[in-house]
């Protein structure tokens, strides 16, 4: 069994790198728009940073679950294959919803060039998106 004991941070260490996969693709698609978007205009860059970047908070979802993962198998209330699993799939999660939202902030940036009013709905685009992150963490805490 000692020679099984790295399966502990399989599932931490999946629900972090996907986390992390996911904030870094999401934001290097909404990162090209935004800094294609700030060369055409003079001003209302922060706001087009601030849409860009919204896909990073998914990494901070894929840390929290680490850290609770860990302690959680740690503890014994949790197998580590169960552990897998949860880290696998709300990973995916969190990863999909962060590349989805990457992609739906550069449409957002590209509207709001165009027409700087609809940036709201835009932002509430990206928020939805976000939703399904956390959606992800919150069940995968009530179920471990």
């Amino acid at each position: 069994m000692e020679s099984l004991a790295y399966l502990n941070q399989v599932g931490p260490a999946l629900s972090m790198a996907l986390g992390a996969i996911g904030s870094a693709v999401g934001c290097y698609i909404a990162g090209i728009a935004s800094h294609a978007a700030m060369s055409r205009v003079e001003e209302g860059h922060g706001k087009m940073i601030a849409m860009a970047s919204a896909c990073s908070t998914q990494c901070i979802y894929g840390l929290v679950l680490t850290f609770i993962l860990d302690q959680r198998i740690k503890g014994g209330d949790l197998s580590p294959v169960a552990g897998i699993f949860v880290g696998l799939l709300a990973g995916l999660a969190i990863m999909y919803s962060a590349i989805y939202q990457g992609k739906v902030a550069a449409a957002g940036i590209q509207a709001s060039l165009k027409q700087p009013a609809v940036y709201g709905k835009c932002l509430v685009a990206v928020g939805v998106l976000e939703s399904f992150a956390i959606f992800a963490l919150v069940f995968s805490l009530l179920i471990i």
